[in-house]
C-alpha cells in the first residue's frame, strides 16, 4: 500500500457562491477549494488557515469539520486523506501574490461547479460541497489540533 498524504481544504460560501481556486496542475487548468498538504509541526486548523491565505489571499476562520475523505488518484495511484473544513472568510488581500500554480480565484454556485465537473481537480471538490450543503459537519475540537501523525489514524470515508 502506498503512503497516504494528509491534505486540508476550505469550503467557504457567500451569497450562494463558493470560493474556488483556479490552478495549473500537470499542464491542466483545474478548479479546487483552497487546499494543500499538512506540513510537519502544524495542526490541521493551522494548515487550512495557511493554505487558504496562500492560495486565495483570504483569511479563513474554520467553524466545522465537513468530513474526512480518502481518495486514490486513478492515474498516479497516490492516496490522499482530506480533512475538509467549512468556515468564514475575512481580511481579503487582493494584491497578495498567490501560491505557485494558482492562476486566480473565482466564486461559483453549486450549479456552475456541476456544469464544470470535468475541470474539477478531483471528485472531492463537489463531494465536499454536497456534504456541506446537506448540513454534514462536526465540531472542530476532536480533530482540529491533530498533527500529521495523529491525522493518519482518523477514520475516513472512502471515495
Amino acid at each position: 500500500m502506498s503512503r497516504i498524504e494528509i491534505t486540508v481544504a476550505a469550503v467557504a460560501e457567500t451569497a450562494g457562491r463558493f470560493l474556488l481556486v483556479e490552478e495549473l496542475i500537470d499542464g491542466r487548468h483545474v478548479l479546487n477549494q483552497p487546499a494543500g498538504h499538512l506540513e510537519p509541526g502544524e495542526t490541521l486548523l493551522e494548515a487550512v488557515v495557511r493554505e487558504t491565505r496562500e492560495e486565495s489571499a483570504w483569511h479563513f476562520r474554520p467553524e466545522r469539520l465537513v468530513g474526512v475523505y480518502l481518495w486514490r488518484h486513478p492515474r498516479t495511484q497516490r492516496q490522499f486523506k482530506r480533512f475538509t473544513f467549512s468556515g468564514a472568510l475575512s481580511d481579503h488581500r487582493p494584491h497578495q501574490p498567490l501560491d505557485t500554480g494558482i492562476l486566480g480565484t473565482c466564486w461559483l454556485t453549486e450549479a456552475e461547479i456541476r456544469a464544470r465537473a470535468a475541470e474539477l481537480r478531483s471528485p472531492l471538490v463537489l463531494r465536499c460541497i454536497e456534504d456541506f450543503r446537506s448540513g454534514a459537519g462536526r465540531a472542530l475540537e476532536p480533530v482540529g489540533g491533530l498533527d500529521l501523525a495523529a491525522a493518519l489514524a482518523v477514520p475516513a470515508e472512502v471515495l
